[in-house]
């Protein structure tokens, strides 16, 4: 008999207990409506609504398959498209955040003369951009700010945690993905009163988009691929830096050095592909839009070509690397501790848990009130946004000697407001010490944020700093005059923001990034030089990065960082963390226990065992597989008196590798990550002890991060 509609919206696992009242009825064929319909949902084609357009719809896909796959792969094209789309919405996000600066500027100075109105502008402002954002995200979407965490971070660390296996639930959402993108905006317009960048928040949106593009692209190969959908996600991180500042190669070994704990490659050639077409595009627009005139590089310097830096220089910018190292390591210290008073103050929690804009909006309103012009912002450039901090640091001319004379380039306001305290080395130094702290708070919010561009900066400051130092110096009389011509400060602060970035985040990525921002190869040698010593000093003592950091406040299922935390953990016997006994058949098992292994578990692969008195693992069988075998167990929707064994229909595999009780959680999760394989069997002398899945492993991780 055809089966009717209601039986095709049956599920395959749904137990005989809870069949409708008709069913129960006519008890006397249970086993058969139980084993039809598992044979139904294996039918093809079911009714669906809407056929004849389906048809064509999928008609004009598959000519469109063949006319695309004719030049190279499907996925390809979703790359570039991946790469391309990023860069319009950063540039988008880019030219709304400067109309937005321009707007609150143009308000302050048209308030000029009233100084109390002015406070109120320049501080009611960005209090009430954060307290929208994050009233925003929270009320919308809240993954948008943090899944295992009350609104901290930027989203790397949760990325980071998918790419090494771990699957996080409504993260890569589309409505996650407009959420954070409209509360981003509006954070990013709050300007440097909040000292906040995009980096992060964007690395997490290219996921989001590359994980509906990997979609979209196996929807149109109409095949599915495991690692295809991780693939996609390893080329978005590498996507959402360059399309930030317009760094392919940069953003590639991002990808590599933060993103992946084990990176293939495989994902070299695309991850370059995508990035170079996000680059490309993101300078193109620029140039469209009537900004530049040909595509270059995103901060024009004008470092001298002819004698860039003194050979003896060499050794201050080691000193310099060094300086960055023990600084990044004061401020790792602070940014760990006030995570931790975070998520032990009984007050932060509740602000946290219940009201994170009024949190938001009282964070920035505080920071807001300290950077007014009037008042200690002129010891900071307050007036200058992210994008103007960083050109005026990265300015060639010796502010201590010229600082009469503004850079042509940098617009006439850009060294007055460095030179406003009457000092810029004094300007510099009370930046250097309010924004340690600044910083440190401002991470609090419960907004979408990036932290690389601020820590960015701080480094330039501080490279500024020395090599304004040096310039004064070799002014006294106390070096010769061509030593005192060579001193290029703009040097020492784009070495200093590689450094300084390079230790809080344990990378080298940054010092190819601030090649890539300037196009001042010439200065690759100190730059290079001055970050590994900043990260020799950083990594010492085993202590965790700024990402680290934060998984680990989080509570993140993200190995690598529970191996910075506690080194020990992740040395744990998976013996001594398996759950409960998993599903298992034997290899005579009959109809009836196969039903009920299919209603129990939902794992893709059960494992074989040769009897379950010597639970001797011959292997596993695919779910698929069992379906067919209950369908082959059937005739017309009659059981068969003949029962048939497992191992007379299903093919049992052989497992690729067994894992031993003593074996390590660390062993067990890098033998996933690089087998590439959903489980794994745990034997001891061969006799079956449990299954590790990455559900599994995940469970684990998470048990041993609440031990930290």
């Amino acid at each position: 008999m055809a089966p009717t509609l209601q039986d095709r919206t049956k599920s395959p696992e749904e137990p005989a207990g809870s069949q409708t009242v008709g069913e129960n009825n006519d008890w006397k064929q249970g086993n058969q409506s139980d084993t039809s319909c598992d044979r139904i949902l294996l039918q093809d084609d079911p009714w669906k609504p809407c056929q004849r357009s389906r048809a064509t719809v999928k008609g004009w896909l598959l000519k469109l398959r063949t006319c695309l796959g004719t030049v190279c792969g499907i996925e390809w094209y979703g790359y570039a498209a991946l790469g391309i789309s990023m860069a319009i919405l950063s540039f988008l996000v880019d030219l709304s955040v400067t109309k937005l600066l321009r707007a609150h500027h143009w308000l302050y100075l048209k308030l000029e003369g009233n100084s109390l109105l002015q406070f109120f502008c320049w501080t009611l402002y960005p209090a009430c951009l954060c307290a929208v954002a994050s009233s925003f995200t929270d009320n919308i979407c809240p993954f948008s700010t943090g899944l295992y965490s009350r609104g901290l971070g930027s989203g790397i660390p949760e990325v980071r945690t998918m790419l090494a296996g771990i699957e996080m639930p409504h993260y890569l959402s589309l409505t996650n993905l407009f959420t954070k993108l409209l509360a981003l905006t509006c954070t990013l317009a709050a300007g440097s009163t909040v000292f906040l960048g995009k980096v992060g928040p964007f690395v997490h949106l290219s996921t989001m988009a590359g994980a509906y593009f990997s979609n979209l692209c196996t929807l149109i190969q109409g095949d599915t691929k495991e690692r295809a959908a991780g693939e996609m996600l390893v080329v978005a991180a590498a996507v959402g830096v360059a399309s930030c500042f317009g760094a392919p190669i940069s953003g590639v070994l991002f990808s590599v050095e933060v993103m992946c704990s084990h990176f293939a490659l495989r994902h070299y050639c695309p991850c370059f592909f995508s990035a170079a077409c996000g680059a490309s595009m993101f300078r193109l627009l620029s140039v469209w839009s009537g900004e530049e005139e040909t595509p270059q590089a995103l901060f024009k310097t004008n470092f001298p070509s002819s004698l860039p830096f003194y050979p003896l220089e060499i050794i201050l910018f080691a000193l310099l690397g060094l300086l960055c190292g023990a600084v990044s390591c004061c401020y790792l210290f602070c940014h760990r501790r006030i995570l931790r008073f975070t998520k032990t103050n009984a007050f932060l929690l509740q602000m946290l848990a219940t009201e994170k804009a009024l949190y938001s909006g009282v964070v920035a309103l505080f920071l807001a009130s300290l950077t007014f012009p009037p008042s200690a912002g002129q010891y900071m450039a307050s007036k200058l946004t992210m994008k103007q901090l960083l050109a005026s640091l990265l300015d060639s001319r010796q502010w201590s000697s010229q600082s009469h004379n503004a850079s042509v380039q940098l617009g006439p306001d850009a060294l007055l407001e460095w030179s406003s305290s009457g000092s810029p080395l004094l300007s510099l130094a009370v930046f250097l010490l309010m924004k340690m702290w600044m910083m440190v708070l401002a991470w609090t919010l419960p907004l979408p944020t990036g932290y690389f561009m601020p820590v960015f900066v701080y480094g330039a400051a501080l490279g500024r700093l020395l090599g304004e130092a040096v310039a004064y110096v070799s002014s006294t009389g106390l070096t010769s005059s061509q030593l005192q011509a060579s001193i290029n400060p703009g040097g020492y602060a784009l070495a200093g923001a590689a450094a300084f970035s390079g230790a809080v985040t344990h990378t080298l990525s940054p010092a190819l990034l601030a090649l890539e921002l300037t196009g001042q190869f010439s200065h690759a040698l100190p730059i290079l030089l001055a970050t590994l010593l900043a990260n020799a000093v950083a990594r010492s003592g085993h202590r965790p990065s700024f990402y680290d950091a934060l998984s680990i406040g989080k509570k993140l299922p993200h190995l690598p960082s529970l191996v910075k935390a506690s080194p020990r953990l992740p040395f744990t016997p998976i013996g001594q963390v398996l759950g409960p006994k998993s599903v298992q058949l034997q290899k005579v098992a009959g109809p009836v226990e196969v039903q009920h292994a299919v209603n129990t578990s939902t794992d893709q692969q059960i494992p074989v065992v040769d009897s379950h008195e010597s639970r001797i693992v011959l292997g596993f069988v695919l779910r698929s597989e069992l379906l067919m075998f209950l369908r082959h167990c059937t005739t017309d929707g009659v059981t068969q008196t003949l029962e048939k064994h497992l191992d007379e229909v299903c093919c049992i595999y052989p497992t690729a590798v067994l894992l031993s009780p003593h074996n390590t959680v660390q062993e067990a999760h890098s033998i996933l990550n690089l087998v590439g394989v959903q489980s794994l069997c745990v034997a001891d002398r061969g006799r079956l002890v449990g299954i590790i899945t990455w559900p599994e492993m995940k469970r684990i991780l998470e048990d041993l991060a609440k031990e930290i």
